[in-house]
């Protein structure tokens, strides 16, 4: 009976706890937003020079890819996640 008390009690706290955590995730996202335009940034700078080539330059290239996608994915979720806050405060 004490374990299942406890139980309620942490998913109790969880429930409460879980509109910070997602705010604290769109922080997290604006900072991987930042850090991926910073990187795409770099990788824009070294295609100028033209210093490098073959594999390195298309490894660099397939992770812009990848960062550009799951920053689309971010944004998404974000807009859906928005949506719903405005569905809910109607």
């Amino acid at each position: 009976m004490r374990r299942l008390l406890k139980g309620i009690a942490v998913a109790l706290a969880l429930g409460f706890a879980m509109p910070a955590f997602a705010q604290s995730n769109r922080v997290n996202d604006t900072a991987k937003d930042v850090r991926d335009s910073a990187k795409n940034t770099a990788d824009d700078a070294q295609d100028k020079m033209g210093t490098d080539s073959g594999t390195h330059k298309a490894k660099r290239h397939a992770k812009k890819k990848v960062r550009n996608a799951q920053k689309k994915t971010r944004d998404t979720k974000n807009d859906a996640k928005d949506k719903m806050d405005k569905m809910d405060n109607k």
